[in-house]
């Protein structure tokens, strides 16, 4: 990547730096149960102008004025929630980097959401990196010459908006509890919104509210956090709360149906060198005879679940519901990273926030590092100079 940083960051690279990140990022946080990696990613110029490009490429379908309609069976009909937006307020497209027919490093698209993702641990993340690694100043996480205070008014604009923050609630099924709850604590922190699980809200007519201190407090909008999939299995869970499938008086930061609509499901519209040929499984009249380069993925599934990376044919003759997959081209993570011992495959994530009647905006990323199969914790076990991570950037 970046070589005079790789080299210095590897040159003064210790344990002890790594073990005081670790502590340093979790000091008024709860405990971080996921894997952060020993390394940022040092973004070079080039790559960032292809980044930036592949993203354009995508909103420029999700704006096109059929998108709704393109996308209207990504939605399941049992979790389908009125009132939706004209458009999510976040986005996030993940990228593992390959090396192109030239050999330069480029992105090629693995997956995308229309829903929140880290975006506020991973600024957090940047500036510890920054501190305990002692890197040079002018190294930031930021795109659109964003800085971290900047980022975070953009970040409260999107979420807050007209409102106060006691009436915005940052809301999981479990929140405190996920693995992810260091994002929600960082920008409960900055924001200064309410963390509350899916039971500490009532609906009261088609109200929502939460109580603090013997007093009921009305919620004008949900920073969502949700993911149905997650609850499918016991829609009891919703009794003793609200449903979000109801007529609810409330505001919705991202609606619900968008991470349905801006999903793998979207992939097989987009015609790009920065995204492999995807296909639905049930479109595809002649089987290709090679499928050791494809992998075969379920719609509606998140964090790599039900993904077969080495599909057979006998695979696909035993899906009853062809409809919900999708066939996609394999790729070639290139091993981009130099670790001390080897090359390290990375997937990078580029983070937009969509403000109420402006344009979708790039501000932040999110990095994975891995030496498994695949992407992910459950991959990647017993390895190190793997995990979560950062692509920093020279202003």
């Amino acid at each position: 990547m970046i070589k005079k940083y790789r080299e210095a960051f590897n040159a003064n690279f210790t344990a002890e730096k790594y073990a005081q990140l670790m502590t340093a990022l979790e000091v008024g946080f709860p405990a971080i149960p996921f894997r952060v990696a020993e390394t940022p990613i040092f973004i070079p110029a080039a790559l960032k102008e292809k980044l930036i490009a592949a993203g354009e490429e995508i909103i420029a379908l999700i704006k096109q004025d059929n998108f709704k309609t393109l996308t209207q069976k990504a939605i399941p009909t049992a979790w389908n929630v009125p009132n939706e937006t004209s458009h999510p307020h976040f986005l996030t497209f993940d990228y593992g980097l390959c090396k192109d027919q030239n050999g330069e490093i480029t992105p090629m698209l693995i997956e995308m959401q229309g829903f929140p993702s880290l975006y506020g641990f991973q600024s957090h993340l940047a500036a510890n990196y920054k501190k305990s690694f002692d890197l040079d100043d002018n190294l930031n996480p930021y795109f659109n010459d964003l800085t971290e205070a900047s980022y975070f008014e953009l970040l409260k604009k999107v979420i807050i908006g007209p409102h106060q923050p006691h009436e915005v609630a940052l809301m999981d099924v479990n929140a405190p509890n996920q693995k992810t709850a260091i994002d929600f604590f960082v920008t409960a922190k900055h924001l200064g919104i309410k963390i509350l699980a899916l039971s500490e809200i009532r609906k009261v007519g088609k109200q929502l509210f939460y109580e603090e201190n013997g007093q009921k407090i009305k919620l004008k909008r949900i920073y969502n956090r949700l993911i149905f999939d997650e609850v499918a299995a016991d829609e009891n869970i919703f009794e003793n709360s609200f449903d979000p499938r109801e007529e609810l008086d409330i505001e919705w930061i991202t609606h619900p149906n968008w991470f349905y609509r801006i999903s793998k499901y979207t992939m097989p519209f987009l015609k790009s060198e920065f995204v492999p040929e995807t296909r639905f499984l049930n479109t595809i009249k002649d089987i290709p005879t090679d499928l050791e380069n494809y992998v075969l993925k379920p719609l509606f599934s998140f964090a790599g679940m039900g993904v077969i990376i080495d599909v057979s044919l006998t695979d696909i003759q035993q899906i009853v519901d062809p409809e919900n997959w999708i066939l996609q081209r394999k790729v070639t993570y290139e091993p981009v990273i130099e670790a001390p011992d080897a090359g390290v495959k990375a997937e990078i994530r580029m983070m937009y926030l969509w403000p109420e009647g402006e344009e979708p905006q790039l501000c932040i990323n999110l990095g994975r590092l891995s030496r498994g199969k695949m992407i992910g914790v459950r991959y990647n076990k017993d390895f190190d100079w793997v995990g979560g991570t950062v692509g920093l950037m020279e202003k």
